[in-house]
């Protein structure tokens, strides 16, 4: 392997994967073939790293299978302008000008969220029964986030 040699662990794997992304996706200067080894390497890391975590083969087969979801989800996004993108959880948030991209963002199988003025990813494992009554800080408050960010992401919506 070329670029996740040095990871150990899951997160290891997916940080450097965003930033590899960031660098060498095609819809941000980067070149095709390079991201394409990138995602070869990045499926071969997660698989590596979480089959070394002592889960069963259930588990390992399903957090094998999400690691792979959530790329392909944030893949299809990351080129969009004026967007703000952030994990929080097992949940990706979308935020910015996102009226003009409404049919993009549901094609690549993201929500609206009416209450929260935000689109949100996630898969049929964390679905939430509650209605979604806490508000976004405290879901950040609770689980933590990232801001990934976005193609020309303007940093005064990220919190």
């Amino acid at each position: 392997m070329k670029w996740f040699n040095e990871c150990t662990s899951l997160d290891q794997v997916k940080a450097l994967y965003k930033k590899l992304a960031k660098q060498h996706h095609p819809d941000l200067g980067g070149d095709t073939l390079t991201m394409q080894e990138i995602n070869r390497e990045y499926a071969f890391a997660s698989a590596r790293v979480i089959r070394g975590e002592g889960l069963s083969e259930e588990e390992t087969e399903h957090q094998i299978l999400s690691s792979e979801v959530y790329r392909s989800a944030l893949e299809a996004i990351v080129h969009l302008d004026g967007i703000t993108i952030e994990v929080v959880g097992w949940w990706i948030w979308v935020r910015g000008n996102t009226k003009p991209l409404r049919a993009e963002l549901k094609a690549a199988g993201y929500f609206f969220a009416g209450r929260k003025l935000a689109w949100y990813f996630r898969t049929a494992d964390y679905k939430v029964s509650r209605g979604g009554k806490k508000s976004l800080d405290e879901i950040r408050a609770k689980y933590g986030s990232e801001v990934i960010g976005g193609k020309r992401a303007r940093p005064w919506l990220s919190r």
